[in-house]
């Protein structure tokens, strides 16, 4: 296997790992996305996979809370959104069941990584958020995704409000699956995946691409052009980035 610098990957026992790698966060940088990216496709290689599971390094305090900021201006938002949103299409193209674990906070970038996943399995201190809008922008997965998860006027309320939510509620909402104490993680997770592994790959790759029958790639293609060419070109939407890295209140100025 390859070896990168931002995530660890490895297959093991028909399940492929991809563990986040950059703690205490897990910011989503241009780099370890274009890794995952990769991982997803060195995972599409193996027919006989069951399983892909994302999960924090050991240290983490969050299982990721989102895409850099710090990328989301004008010399680098299209390579950004791309890789991000590469992401997306590579795991319906693989797919295969994804697991996600969480620990921690999963905002942003990293909340919309959780949405596609199949089965999530969180701690009771797990939380989830779309903060976006506090930037003056939106996320354009979270947008297409959480309707269909957990109805459409909760979908609203946390995307145009950016609230966060604790993980009862993420299951009361069907945002996860499960919800344990921290140290059962693994646990569940290994529990989950050994009935997996008593199923066919070929079957399990069917039955998600059945359940997959959405095109999200003709549905992101339309969310980025509103997203890259009238949002980010919005005064209000590059005086929240601004504002964010320079750890100052925005001024917006409504347009």
């Amino acid at each position: 296997m390859a070896e990168f610098q931002h995530i660890k990957f490895e297959v093991d026992d028909r399940v492929a790992r991809i563990t986040f790698g950059r703690p205490p966060l897990n910011i989503l940088n241009i780099a370890m996305m274009n890794e995952i990216g990769e991982a997803l496709n060195k995972s599409a290689q193996q027919s006989d996979l069951v399983a892909i599971m994302f999960e924090a390094a050991e240290g983490s305090r969050a299982f990721s809370a989102g895409v850099a900021v710090e990328e989301h201006v004008p010399e680098t938002i299209v390579a950004m959104l791309d890789s991000f949103h590469r992401i997306f299409r590579r795991l319906a193209q693989v797919s295969k069941p994804v697991i996600a674990i969480v620990d921690g906070a999963a905002l942003g970038g990293g909340c919309e990584l959780v949405a596609a996943c199949d089965i999530v399995i969180a701690s009771e201190r797990a939380k989830f958020g779309q903060p976006e809008i506090k930037l003056g922008v939106f996320p354009p997965v979270a947008a297409i995704l959480l309707r269909r998860i957990i109805g459409d006027k909760k979908a609203r309320e946390m995307i145009l409000l950016g609230d966060v939510i604790d993980a009862p509620e993420a299951l009361r909402l069907g945002l996860v699956n499960h919800v344990v104490p921290a140290n059962d993680l693994r646990g569940k997770a290994e529990s989950l995946i050994a009935k997996l592994r008593e199923l066919s790959s070929s079957s399990l790759k069917l039955t998600r691409r059945a359940l997959d029958r959405a095109d999200i790639d003709s549905e992101l293609q339309g969310v980025e052009d509103l997203y890259l060419n009238e949002l980010m070109k919005t005064e209000d939407a590059n005086e929240g980035v601004r504002a964010f890295m320079e750890k100052r209140k925005p001024e917006w100025k409504n347009r």
